[in-house]
């Protein structure tokens, strides 16, 4: 477990650098190639945000099944191997089609966290993966804290750091330092998954069978991946999981968008480094929250409770975002609190309560594991496609329809999530169980 960790969080680290610049990386593209409207350019942010995740959402799901075939291992190597390569590509990108085949070609790859995830089930008892869970949401949290300001503080190194990087090579290309270290860290977890990490699933514990390749194997997977949402309890989770996903992934580049906005039309003015400080932030109260008070709260609350709390929690600091006012910037604190203890809570239960209902069920685990992540995925594309549209629609508005309106869409639909979860009864469900067992 704690090879898996390190893996994780340095993999995590890796993907969490680009965070700060990402947005001001694809403006810089944009206006490069004469797209010169705020709302035009800025939609070009959620469009290369969101193919990292469409790439997810084809190719994750089928390797959370190929990881049932021939083990976790490979896989968790095959997307480290992934990134190690197009984090560079993206680096030295100078046109908005180069950065788009860069991002999609890496999330094609990385499919590390759904099989983290079914490798966390593999290994763990009843009582250990919501701990379990909470430890892999703290390599989350950790690499949220390091990353972006790493990613903020390597930004622009010929002026920045100066010396070396002084030069014109640096200036024309202001974002490739952090990829390469980003790359670097990839490799890093790439070593550590080869010489260290076990095989979690052994050749008895595997599905049978192997479906012909090509289309084929692509429509047998997919058959798979919809037929989990024919499967009372877990098909109720995904959708949790996803509307959760699609708001919280609303603000993904609107929230730097907001911060890197000027003053005078409503932002912070915050800088590339600014906003690394802010998801340091973030970073640090999700491994708090999901490194050392999880199992307690658990224990306390249990986890159906837990996931309503985080559910509420990050809707309400996300809907919030924009009535930050510039001269009381540090108002963001509570905003960037709500949404980072909401998913913190959120998500570990989540995944828990859903690996204890794949178990339950006697359902494959990496099958449940990647169909969510997949789905997770189509949350990621449209919820950041869904805000560039509202904002670029919306930043020049006036009234009611302001850039303000993303972020209040966002909050509807963390509502209606968990409205869904009021259906469930999953803690009485294996008190019961448990109960039984004993006597």
């Amino acid at each position: 477990m704690t090879v898996l960790f390190l893996v994780v969080l340095v993999d995590m680290l890796g993907f969490t650098i680009v965070i700060p610049f990402l947005t001001y990386f694809v403006q810089d593209l944009a206006s490069g190639q004469g797209i010169n409207d705020v709302g035009s350019r800025d939609f070009w942010v959620g469009v290369v945000i969101a193919v990292y995740s469409l790439a997810q959402f084809l190719f994750t799901p089928i390797l959370g099944s190929i990881s049932d075939r021939i083990g976790r291992r490979p896989v968790i190597m095959f997307g480290l191997i992934s990134n190690s390569i197009f984090f560079i590509v993206f680096g030295l990108s100078n046109s908005l089609e180069m950065a788009i085949f860069a991002r999609f070609l890496a999330g094609a790859g990385n499919g590390n966290i759904a099989v983290a995830r079914a490798y966390i089930g593999d290994i763990s008892t009843h009582d250990l993966i919501p701990r379990r869970m909470g430890m892999l949401g703290a390599a989350f949290g950790l690499g949220f804290m390091i990353g972006p300001f790493i990613g903020g503080l390597l930004s622009d190194p010929a002026t920045s750091i100066g010396g070396f990087f002084d030069s014109s090579f640096w200036r024309a290309n202001e974002y490739l330092l952090p990829c390469i270290f980003s790359s670097l860290l990839s490799l890093v977890s790439l070593a550590l998954a080869y010489f260290w990490l076990e095989e979690s699933l052994g050749p008895d514990s595997r599905a049978d069978g192997v479906s012909d390749g090509g289309l084929g194997k692509f429509r047998e997977t997919f058959s798979n991946i919809i037929g989990v949402l024919g499967i009372p309890i877990i098909s109720t989770l995904v959708i949790i999981n996803f509307l959760f996903l699609m708001a919280f992934s609303m603000m993904h580049g609107t929230f730097i968008l907001f911060t890197a906005m000027s003053i005078d039309n409503g932002g912070l003015g915050w800088s590339e480094m600014e906003n690394g400080w802010i998801f340091a932030f973030i970073g640090l109260l999700g491994v708090i929250i999901q490194g050392g008070l999880i199992g307690p709260l658990t224990d306390r609350f249990g986890m159906a409770n837990l996931m309503m709390i985080g559910t509420i929690l990050c809707g309400a600091g996300i809907a919030s975002l924009p009535y930050v006012p510039p001269e009381a910037s540090w108002l963001i604190l509570g905003s960037s609190a709500g949404l980072a203890i909401g998913n913190g809570l959120f998500s570990p239960t989540h995944s828990s309560l859903l690996t204890l209902e794949a178990n339950r069920g006697g359902h494959e685990l990496g099958l449940v594991m990647g169909a969510q992540e997949g789905y997770g995925a189509l949350a990621r594309i449209i919820g950041p496609l869904l805000a560039a549209y509202l904002w670029s629609m919306t930043v020049e508005g006036t009234g009611i329809w302001t850039f303000h309106t993303c972020f209040r869409v966002a909050g509807v639909i963390f509502v209606i999530a968990a409205l869904l979860q009021l259906t469930l009864k999953l803690e009485s469900r294996y008190e019961d169980e448990e109960l039984n067992v004993r006597n």
